[in-house]
C-alpha cells in the first residue's frame, strides 16, 4: 500500500456534532475499503484564501493514510457529492 496525506476542508457552519459525523463518514469510506489512517490532524477553524463556495472560513482536517487505489476512489466518491466539503487534496506522502 502507498502512503498518503489527505487533507479536506468543511464548511464552518458545521457543528461539532455535524462535523465528528462528517469526519467519521469521510474516514469509513477509506477504512471500509481496506486503508489504514495513521494519523489525524484536526487544524481547526481558519480563513480562507479566497472564497470557496461562498464560504470564507472553513474546519481544516490533514490524515496520513495507506491505502490502494479502490479506497481512494471510494473517499473521492463519497466527498464529490457531500455538499459539506469544500475541497479535497491527496498528495503522495514521502515520508
Amino acid at each position: 500500500m502507498k502512503k498518503y496525506e489527505i487533507m479536506y476542508i468543511l464548511k464552518s457552519s458545521l457543528d461539532d456534532a455535524a462535523r465528528s459525523g462528517e469526519i467519521k463518514k469521510l474516514h469509513d469510506a477509506l477504512t471500509n475499503n481496506g486503508a489504514k489512517i495513521n494519523n489525524v490532524n484536526e487544524w481547526g477553524l481558519r480563513d480562507l484564501a479566497y472564497p470557496i463556495k461562498k464560504e470564507i472560513k472553513g474546519y481544516y482536517v490533514v490524515i496520513k493514510v495507506e491505502a490502494e487505489n479502490v479506497a481512494l476512489q471510494e473517499f473521492d466518491r463519497v466527498q464529490k457529492f457531500d455538499n459539506n466539503v469544500l475541497r479535497t487534496l491527496v498528495t503522495v506522502d514521502h515520508e
